[in-house]
């Protein structure tokens, strides 16, 4: 077994915290070169500079191009501006004014948090490791389900902030053995930068004494207008794009997966990946009826991200090989293209928004240009979620028990992801991608290469 020490100072390196002098986990085990002195990792412990915090609870980073907001509640971010391309700043994220609110209103639908222990949903709260049978807490579907980790998951929790500059911003949290039912006590890193036109995420959890599952992910809500126009606050007509995606995960009628690899014909209601469509253009078609469970019309699905062949696999580099998905939307212009080494991507069309949700004061349209309420219409965002094959700790034929479950002595749960953000197919400035229409072309001349199970 490796030396704990140096794996606790791997999954710092892979949170991309700057090195201190040390830190004290929740049990009071010390860690090493831990930034900003020590501190218990989940409490309300503030390390590093954090005389940036708003009077509104918020921590602000920003970079040449992009500003954005973040709350220790989840690990979640708040607010995100960037300027459309009449040089207005639009803030393109779901969130609430005060960070007080969060935990105030008990039935926010995750908003910008990290959902965890395990992402998305587990069958029957259920599964095995290592010939032991575990249940963890429901908290969906009459308690058929657990959703995000259980009905105290990570996303409903206070992380410490460990580290906060100008342009990035560290949380930690630890879950304890038993914690909703999940074995081993894990700890976890989440590390936001901006970059000029980018948001930089890097998460990383450690588990420490028992094998358990571990998925991650960014649980945002995105609309590219900022609810700024005065035709639709809808985000039916955004272009979606998914590249590397020809197959999905099939799921139940309350969208537990089945087991089974579905492919995606080209020009039908699911493909995304054979060139960027609108996410409503299929809203009418037979085929999107029960897409994202009983009796629903919209999206709540994960679709594979292959981006080797099984019998010619080549190298490539995630940050340099295309995004794994592009939202973009013509009346902002803005355009957003994230780039990920997931090999899943969960789309949610807010089909569960009941027009309940205010929106934020930085947010909408005010006085006399009020076309519609100022709240979160259903079909008002999308949640793009980068992530893993779901539920695939309860399906181990999907051979992906080394990227889920995670021991003592084995390297830590790892996820990045990078949003990168352009106006009218515009170059960003040197330090950013160039993100231009050639390279939307080059990419579409790669099909998606089909996982042979």
């Amino acid at each position: 077994m490796r030396s704990f020490f140096g794996v606790a100072a791997g999954v710092l390196a892979c949170a991309g915290g700057a090195l201190g002098q040390g830190y004290v986990t929740a049990n009071e085990t010390v860690l090493p070169n831990m930034p900003g002195g020590f501190g218990v990792v989940g409490n309300n412990t503030i390390m590093g500079n954090g005389s940036a915090v708003g009077a509104d609870g918020k921590y602000t980073i920003s970079a040449e191009g992009i500003r954005a907001n973040f709350i220790p509640y989840g690990a979640s971010i708040s607010n995100l501006f960037i300027n459309d391309t009449n040089g207005i700043e639009r803030d393109v994220v779901l969130g609430f004014d005060n960070a007080t609110a969060y935990t105030l209103d008990r039935a926010h639908p995750h908003l910008g948090g990290v959902p965890g222990r395990y992402a998305n949903r587990i069958k029957n709260s259920t599964f095995n490791i290592d010939g032991t049978q575990y249940y963890v807490y429901p908290n969906e579907n009459n308690n058929n389900d657990t959703l995000h980790g259980g009905p105290q998951g990570w996303d409903w929790r206070n992380w410490t902030v460990v580290t906060h500059t100008t342009d990035s911003i560290t949380f930690s949290l630890t879950d304890f053995d038993g914690t909703e039912g999940f074995p081993g006590e894990v700890v976890s890193f989440v590390t936001y930068t901006l970059t000029p036109y980018e948001w930089h995420i890097r998460m990383s959890a450690l588990s420490l004494t028992k094998s358990t599952p571990i998925m991650l992910s960014s649980h945002t809500y995105w609309n590219l207008d900022g609810f700024g126009r005065n035709d639709t606050n809808l985000v039916l007509n955004h272009t979606f794009h998914l590249p590397y995606s020809g197959q999905y995960i099939d799921a139940d009628n309350i969208l537990i997966p089945t087991g089974k690899i579905n492919n995606i014909p080209q020009g039908s209601v699911m493909d995304f990946w054979s060139a960027p469509k609108r996410i409503g253009a299929n809203f009418t078609a037979p085929g999107i009826f029960n897409q994202c469970g009983y009796g629903c019309i919209g999206y709540d699905n994960a679709w594979l991200v292959t981006r080797e062949g099984p019998s010619s696999p080549y190298t490539y580099d995630w940050t340099q090989a295309g995004p794994v998905a592009t939202l973009a939307s013509d009346w902002s212009g803005i355009t957003l293209d994230i780039y990920s080494d997931q090999e899943a991507f969960q789309l949610y069309t807010c089909n569960g928004m009941n027009g309940s949700m205010p929106l934020k004061s930085t947010q909408g349209l005010f006085g006399n240009n009020t076309a519609f309420p100022r709240t979160v219409p259903q079909y008002g965002c999308v949640v793009m979620e980068v992530e893993d094959w779901i539920d695939a700790i309860n399906y181990p034929e999907w051979g992906r028990d080394s990227r889920q479950i995670f021991g003592p002595g084995d390297a830590p749960y790892s996820l990045q992801a990078v949003y990168k953000f352009s106006v009218n197919g515009t170059t960003a400035p040197p330090g950013g991608m160039t993100l231009t229409a050639p390279g939307l072309a080059k990419r579409n001349a790669r099909p998606y290469a089909k996982r042979e199970l």
